[in-house]
């Protein structure tokens, strides 16, 4: 079990900022359609490295020993991580969000 423990955190850092370029970076001229469909292999490939995040986290932190049944204790922890992982995982999507938006509004302000 310990040795599971540390792979989330090391696969989420090294794979997450090496594989993840600004959408279309280094493509310039590329077709269109070769730029959307990069786009959309990044956004499956970014939504499987979140599923299997949240598999890792809620199975280690739910599942005390496996058997032939999910008890009742179980399911609502499982159910409960989910929802909490989901729920981070947007509020700190939308924290970037804002984030990014007053940077370009600063940089726009500058640039007045």
């Amino acid at each position: 079990r310990g040795d599971r423990g540390g792979t989330p955190e090391g696969h989420r850092g090294g794979s997450g900022d090496v594989m993840d370029p600004p959408s279309g970076a280094g493509l310039g001229g590329a077709d269109p359609q070769l730029q959307r469909f990069i786009e959309v292999e990044t956004q499956k490939q970014r939504f499987q490295q979140l599923v299997h995040q949240m598999t890792e986290l809620c199975w280690e932190k739910c599942m005390d020993k496996p058997g032939p049944k999910l008890d009742s204790r179980a399911e609502t922890c499982f159910v409960n991580c989910v929802e909490r992982f989901i729920d981070t995982s947007q509020f700190i999507l939308n924290r970037l969000e804002q984030t990014q938006k007053s940077k370009s509004a600063f940089s726009e302000s500058l640039s007045d």
